[in-house]
Protein backbone atom coordinates (compact mmCIF):
# COMPACT_ATOMS: atom_id res chain seq x y z
CA UNK A 1 0.00 0.00 0.00
CA UNK A 2 1.02 3.41 -0.96
CA UNK A 3 -0.79 4.64 2.14
CA UNK A 4 -0.84 4.84 5.98
CA UNK A 5 -3.70 5.45 8.21
CA UNK A 6 -2.74 8.66 10.40
CA UNK A 7 -5.85 11.48 11.06
CA UNK A 8 -9.27 10.94 11.99
CA UNK A 9 -12.04 13.54 11.98
CA UNK A 10 -15.67 12.62 12.32
CA UNK A 11 -15.55 9.14 11.75
CA UNK A 12 -13.52 9.51 8.17
CA UNK A 13 -9.75 8.35 8.06
CA UNK A 14 -7.98 10.37 6.18
CA UNK A 15 -4.59 9.05 4.96
CA UNK A 16 -1.31 10.24 3.83
CA UNK A 17 1.41 8.67 1.04
CA UNK A 18 4.20 6.99 1.92
CA UNK A 19 7.03 9.09 2.50
CA UNK A 20 9.39 9.81 -0.35
CA UNK A 21 12.86 8.81 1.57
CA UNK A 22 10.85 5.21 1.97
CA UNK A 23 10.65 4.92 -1.85
CA UNK A 24 13.22 4.04 -4.19
CA UNK A 25 14.65 5.71 -6.95
CA UNK A 26 14.10 4.71 -10.81
CA UNK A 27 15.80 5.98 -13.88
CA UNK A 28 14.85 3.21 -16.54
CA UNK A 29 12.47 0.43 -17.30
CA UNK A 30 14.87 -2.26 -16.13
CA UNK A 31 14.85 -0.08 -12.54
CA UNK A 32 11.31 -0.61 -12.34
CA UNK A 33 11.57 -4.08 -13.92
CA UNK A 34 14.25 -5.22 -10.81
CA UNK A 35 12.45 -3.28 -7.75
CA UNK A 36 8.57 -5.16 -8.34
CA UNK A 37 10.58 -8.10 -8.68
CA UNK A 38 12.68 -7.83 -5.73
CA UNK A 39 9.49 -6.61 -3.75
CA UNK A 40 7.77 -9.64 -4.86
CA UNK A 41 9.97 -11.81 -4.21
CA UNK A 42 9.58 -11.17 -0.18
CA UNK A 43 5.68 -12.55 -0.46
CA UNK A 44 7.37 -15.94 -1.84
CA UNK A 45 5.94 -17.99 0.97
CA UNK A 46 2.44 -16.47 0.82
CA UNK A 47 -0.50 -17.32 -1.73
CA UNK A 48 -0.98 -14.98 -3.95
CA UNK A 49 -3.40 -12.97 -6.44
CA UNK A 50 -3.59 -10.24 -8.65
CA UNK A 51 -6.69 -7.93 -9.67
CA UNK A 52 -5.80 -8.38 -13.30
CA UNK A 53 -7.32 -6.20 -16.04
CA UNK A 54 -6.69 -5.68 -19.28
CA UNK A 55 -4.19 -2.64 -18.79
CA UNK A 56 -0.68 -2.83 -18.70
CA UNK A 57 0.19 -1.90 -15.31
CA UNK A 58 -1.41 -5.11 -13.70
CA UNK A 59 0.05 -7.06 -16.77
CA UNK A 60 3.25 -6.12 -15.37
CA UNK A 61 2.71 -7.35 -12.14
CA UNK A 62 1.32 -10.42 -13.41
CA UNK A 63 4.55 -11.39 -15.30
CA UNK A 64 6.27 -12.08 -11.65
CA UNK A 65 3.36 -14.37 -10.44
CA UNK A 66 3.47 -17.11 -12.60
CA UNK A 67 1.08 -20.08 -10.83
CA UNK A 68 -0.61 -17.35 -8.74
CA UNK A 69 -4.41 -16.59 -9.40
CA UNK A 70 -5.67 -13.66 -11.06
CA UNK A 71 -8.87 -12.18 -10.10
CA UNK A 72 -11.02 -10.10 -13.63
CA UNK A 73 -14.02 -8.38 -13.46
CA UNK A 74 -16.67 -9.35 -15.44
CA UNK A 75 -19.68 -7.39 -16.59
CA UNK A 76 -23.07 -7.89 -17.91
CA UNK A 77 -22.21 -11.91 -18.67
CA UNK A 78 -18.92 -10.55 -20.31
CA UNK A 79 -20.75 -8.20 -22.30
CA UNK A 80 -18.92 -4.97 -21.62
CA UNK A 81 -15.98 -4.52 -22.21
CA UNK A 82 -15.32 -7.59 -24.10
CA UNK A 83 -11.94 -6.68 -25.68
CA UNK A 84 -10.86 -6.22 -21.53
CA UNK A 85 -11.65 -9.59 -21.01
CA UNK A 86 -9.62 -10.75 -23.68
CA UNK A 87 -6.56 -8.77 -23.05
CA UNK A 88 -6.43 -10.21 -19.25
CA UNK A 89 -6.93 -14.08 -20.64
CA UNK A 90 -4.12 -13.16 -22.51
CA UNK A 91 -1.91 -12.15 -19.87
CA UNK A 92 -2.83 -14.94 -17.56
CA UNK A 93 -2.18 -17.45 -20.40
CA UNK A 94 1.21 -15.69 -21.43
CA UNK A 95 2.49 -15.90 -17.74
CA UNK A 96 0.70 -19.01 -16.32
CA UNK A 97 -1.92 -17.51 -13.47
CA UNK A 98 -5.22 -19.42 -12.40
CA UNK A 99 -7.50 -16.66 -13.74
CA UNK A 100 -10.90 -16.15 -11.90
CA UNK A 101 -13.76 -13.82 -13.26
CA UNK A 102 -15.44 -11.57 -10.33
CA UNK A 103 -18.92 -11.68 -11.91
CA UNK A 104 -20.47 -8.16 -11.22
CA UNK A 105 -24.10 -7.21 -11.25
CA UNK A 106 -25.89 -4.32 -9.92
CA UNK A 107 -27.17 -6.83 -7.13
CA UNK A 108 -23.54 -7.15 -6.32
CA UNK A 109 -23.41 -3.47 -6.13
CA UNK A 110 -26.01 -2.62 -3.75
CA UNK A 111 -24.65 -5.28 -1.87
CA UNK A 112 -21.58 -4.13 -0.93
CA UNK A 113 -22.71 -0.56 -1.26
CA UNK A 114 -23.25 0.48 2.17
CA UNK A 115 -20.31 -1.15 3.78
CA UNK A 116 -17.94 0.33 2.16
CA UNK A 117 -19.43 3.60 3.07
CA UNK A 118 -20.10 2.45 6.26
CA UNK A 119 -16.39 2.39 6.96
CA UNK A 120 -14.81 5.31 4.77
CA UNK A 121 -17.78 7.55 6.41
CA UNK A 122 -18.38 8.58 3.67
CA UNK A 123 -19.62 8.18 -0.42
CA UNK A 124 -17.37 6.18 -2.42
CA UNK A 125 -16.15 5.61 -5.49
CA UNK A 126 -17.93 3.22 -8.07
CA UNK A 127 -15.07 0.77 -8.19
CA UNK A 128 -15.03 0.35 -4.17
CA UNK A 129 -18.40 -2.25 -4.29
CA UNK A 130 -16.58 -4.60 -7.26
CA UNK A 131 -12.81 -4.32 -5.43
CA UNK A 132 -14.71 -5.36 -2.26
CA UNK A 133 -16.58 -7.95 -4.12
CA UNK A 134 -12.94 -9.39 -5.91
CA UNK A 135 -11.40 -9.28 -2.14
CA UNK A 136 -13.97 -11.51 -0.79
CA UNK A 137 -13.58 -13.88 -3.67
CA UNK A 138 -9.76 -14.02 -3.41
CA UNK A 139 -9.85 -14.52 0.40
CA UNK A 140 -12.20 -17.27 0.06
CA UNK A 141 -9.98 -18.87 -2.04
CA UNK A 142 -7.28 -19.02 0.10
CA UNK A 143 -5.31 -16.03 -1.13
CA UNK A 144 -2.91 -14.60 1.48
CA UNK A 145 -2.02 -11.27 -0.14
CA UNK A 146 -3.17 -9.36 -3.26
CA UNK A 147 -1.31 -7.28 -5.55
CA UNK A 148 -2.69 -4.40 -7.28
CA UNK A 149 -1.02 -1.86 -10.19
CA UNK A 150 -3.42 0.91 -8.96
CA UNK A 151 -0.89 3.53 -8.50
CA UNK A 152 1.11 3.59 -11.22
CA UNK A 153 -0.67 6.12 -13.15
CA UNK A 154 0.41 8.59 -10.58
CA UNK A 155 3.79 7.65 -10.28
CA UNK A 156 5.18 7.68 -13.40
CA UNK A 157 2.84 10.41 -15.67
CA UNK A 158 -0.54 7.87 -16.26
CA UNK A 159 -3.09 10.81 -16.01
CA UNK A 160 -2.40 12.06 -19.23
CA UNK A 161 -5.87 14.06 -19.71
CA UNK A 162 -5.04 16.03 -16.05
CA UNK A 163 -1.37 16.59 -17.27
CA UNK A 164 -2.62 17.55 -21.21
CA UNK A 165 -1.48 21.36 -20.66
CA UNK A 166 -0.30 23.76 -18.34
CA UNK A 167 -3.79 24.66 -16.98
CA UNK A 168 -5.36 27.73 -15.81
CA UNK A 169 -6.81 28.03 -11.94
CA UNK A 170 -10.56 28.16 -13.33
CA UNK A 171 -9.80 25.68 -16.10
CA UNK A 172 -8.33 23.03 -13.65
CA UNK A 173 -10.71 23.80 -10.97
CA UNK A 174 -13.72 23.06 -13.66
CA UNK A 175 -11.83 20.25 -14.91
CA UNK A 176 -11.44 18.60 -11.98
CA UNK A 177 -14.49 18.48 -10.37
CA UNK A 178 -16.52 15.68 -11.75
CA UNK A 179 -20.23 16.97 -10.61
CA UNK A 180 -20.54 20.25 -10.04
CA UNK A 181 -22.60 21.14 -6.47
CA UNK A 182 -24.76 24.01 -7.74
CA UNK A 183 -25.73 21.60 -10.69
CA UNK A 184 -27.57 19.14 -8.26
CA UNK A 185 -27.66 20.33 -4.74
CA UNK A 186 -30.47 22.41 -3.57
CA UNK A 187 -28.04 24.47 -1.24
CA UNK A 188 -24.43 23.96 -2.51
CA UNK A 189 -21.24 24.91 -0.80
CA UNK A 190 -18.17 25.80 -3.19
CA UNK A 191 -15.38 23.54 -3.23
CA UNK A 192 -12.77 26.43 -4.63
CA UNK A 193 -10.61 26.83 -1.18
CA UNK A 194 -9.07 23.31 -1.84
CA UNK A 195 -7.94 24.38 -4.95
CA UNK A 196 -6.93 27.89 -3.73
CA UNK A 197 -3.99 25.69 -1.41
CA UNK A 198 -2.15 25.11 -4.93
CA UNK A 199 -2.87 28.92 -6.64
CA UNK A 200 0.17 30.15 -8.16
CA UNK A 201 1.30 33.60 -9.25
CA UNK A 202 -1.43 35.18 -11.71
CA UNK A 203 -4.17 32.80 -12.76
CA UNK A 204 -1.77 29.52 -12.64
CA UNK A 205 -2.21 26.77 -10.62
CA UNK A 206 0.59 24.11 -9.37
CA UNK A 207 -1.48 21.05 -10.87
CA UNK A 208 1.48 17.92 -10.25
CA UNK A 209 1.40 19.29 -6.48
CA UNK A 210 -2.41 19.20 -6.50
CA UNK A 211 -2.11 15.55 -8.10
CA UNK A 212 0.22 14.56 -5.96
CA UNK A 213 -1.21 15.46 -2.58
CA UNK A 214 -5.42 15.27 -3.28
CA UNK A 215 -5.76 12.66 -6.15
CA UNK A 216 -3.55 10.80 -4.75
CA UNK A 217 -5.15 10.15 -1.96
CA UNK A 218 -8.74 10.28 -3.64
CA UNK A 219 -7.26 7.45 -5.62
CA UNK A 220 -5.75 5.48 -3.24
CA UNK A 221 -8.33 5.56 -0.83
CA UNK A 222 -11.03 3.47 -2.90
CA UNK A 223 -8.61 0.14 -2.85
CA UNK A 224 -7.59 0.55 0.69
CA UNK A 225 -11.02 0.92 1.72
CA UNK A 226 -12.15 -1.85 0.08
CA UNK A 227 -9.49 -4.18 1.00
CA UNK A 228 -9.96 -3.74 4.54
CA UNK A 229 -13.66 -4.01 4.91
CA UNK A 230 -12.89 -7.78 3.17
CA UNK A 231 -10.12 -8.44 5.92
CA UNK A 232 -7.85 -8.87 2.76
CA UNK A 233 -4.06 -7.92 2.95
CA UNK A 234 -2.52 -6.08 -0.44
CA UNK A 235 0.37 -4.79 -1.79
CA UNK A 236 1.18 -2.16 -4.49
CA UNK A 237 4.40 -2.63 -5.92
CA UNK A 238 4.29 0.74 -7.74
CA UNK A 239 3.47 2.47 -4.79
CA UNK A 240 6.91 2.31 -3.14
CA UNK A 241 8.85 3.50 -6.64
CA UNK A 242 9.48 7.28 -7.66
CA UNK A 243 11.06 8.94 -10.85
CA UNK A 244 14.52 9.69 -10.38
CA UNK A 245 14.14 12.09 -13.52
CA UNK A 246 11.57 14.49 -14.15
CA UNK A 247 8.30 13.50 -15.51
CA UNK A 248 9.01 14.68 -19.38
CA UNK A 249 5.61 16.07 -19.93
CA UNK A 250 6.44 16.79 -23.69
CA UNK A 251 6.57 13.02 -24.07
CA UNK A 252 3.30 12.63 -22.04
CA UNK A 253 1.53 15.23 -24.10
CA UNK A 254 2.67 13.78 -27.64
CA UNK A 255 1.39 10.31 -27.29
CA UNK A 256 3.58 8.59 -24.60
CA UNK A 257 1.91 8.30 -20.76
CA UNK A 258 4.19 6.77 -18.76
CA UNK A 259 6.46 6.21 -21.17
CA UNK A 260 8.98 3.86 -18.86
CA UNK A 261 6.05 1.59 -18.21
CA UNK A 262 5.29 1.29 -21.86
CA UNK A 263 9.01 0.39 -22.10
CA UNK A 264 8.81 -2.54 -19.80
CA UNK A 265 5.62 -3.43 -21.29
CA UNK A 266 6.92 -4.35 -24.47
CA UNK A 267 9.60 -6.11 -22.97
CA UNK A 268 7.55 -8.34 -20.64
CA UNK A 269 4.98 -9.12 -23.99
CA UNK A 270 7.00 -7.89 -26.99
CA UNK A 271 3.61 -9.96 -29.55
CA UNK A 272 1.43 -6.99 -28.46
CA UNK A 273 0.67 -3.23 -29.02
CA UNK A 274 0.87 -1.77 -25.53
CA UNK A 275 -2.70 -1.01 -24.57
CA UNK A 276 -4.29 2.33 -24.09
CA UNK A 277 -5.20 3.39 -20.59
CA UNK A 278 -8.64 2.99 -19.90
CA UNK A 279 -10.42 3.46 -16.51
CA UNK A 280 -11.41 0.07 -14.23
CA UNK A 281 -14.11 -1.51 -15.93
CA UNK A 282 -18.09 -0.38 -14.39
CA UNK A 283 -20.69 -0.12 -16.77
CA UNK A 284 -22.69 2.91 -14.56
CA UNK A 285 -24.27 4.00 -18.00
CA UNK A 286 -26.24 1.08 -18.27
CA UNK A 287 -26.91 0.88 -14.21
CA UNK A 288 -28.55 4.16 -14.53
CA UNK A 289 -30.22 4.41 -18.03
CA UNK A 290 -33.56 4.67 -16.51
CA UNK A 291 -33.00 6.28 -12.88
CA UNK A 292 -34.79 9.00 -12.53
CA UNK A 293 -32.81 10.92 -10.11
CA UNK A 294 -32.57 11.77 -6.49
CA UNK A 295 -35.58 12.64 -4.22
CA UNK A 296 -34.23 14.05 -0.94
CA UNK A 297 -34.94 17.32 -0.18
CA UNK A 298 -31.29 18.40 -0.27
CA UNK A 299 -31.43 17.92 -4.22
CA UNK A 300 -32.57 20.24 -6.96
CA UNK A 301 -35.62 19.53 -7.74
CA UNK A 302 -37.10 17.68 -11.04
CA UNK A 303 -33.10 18.01 -12.34
CA UNK A 304 -33.00 16.43 -16.04
CA UNK A 305 -31.00 13.34 -15.47
CA UNK A 306 -29.92 13.06 -19.06
CA UNK A 307 -27.81 15.91 -19.13
CA UNK A 308 -25.78 13.68 -16.64
CA UNK A 309 -23.29 10.93 -17.51
CA UNK A 310 -22.98 7.74 -15.92
CA UNK A 311 -20.47 8.28 -13.51
CA UNK A 312 -22.09 11.73 -12.54
CA UNK A 313 -25.51 10.03 -11.94
CA UNK A 314 -23.88 7.32 -9.39
CA UNK A 315 -21.88 10.23 -7.27
CA UNK A 316 -25.67 11.41 -7.21
CA UNK A 317 -27.18 8.06 -6.55
CA UNK A 318 -24.09 7.34 -3.82
CA UNK A 319 -24.67 10.65 -1.95
CA UNK A 320 -28.07 9.64 -1.86
CA UNK A 321 -27.32 6.66 -0.29
CA UNK A 322 -25.06 7.62 2.29
CA UNK A 323 -27.78 10.32 3.57
CA UNK A 324 -30.31 7.71 3.41
CA UNK A 325 -27.91 5.91 5.81
CA UNK A 326 -27.17 8.72 8.24
CA UNK A 327 -30.24 11.29 8.14
CA UNK A 328 -32.84 8.96 7.63
CA UNK A 329 -35.97 11.58 6.48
Amino acid sequence: MIFTKIFVWGGHNNIVPIPDEQRVLVHTADDIDREIRKQINKFADKKKGILLSGGMDSAIVASYLTGSDAYTFRFLKGKFQKEELERAEYYARYYGLNLHYVDITWDTVLTHLEPVMTAKAAPVHSIEPQILQAALQAKADGVEMMFVGESSDLVFGGMDGLLAKDWSFDEFMDRYIFTHPEDVLAEPVSMQYLFERYRMDGDRIDFLKFMDEVFSIESSSSYLNAFQVAGMPYYDPYARLKMADELDLYRVRHGEPKYLIRQLMTKKYPEIPVPDKIPMPRPVDEYFKTWEGPVRPEFKKNMDMNRFTGNQKWQIYCLERFLNMNEPE
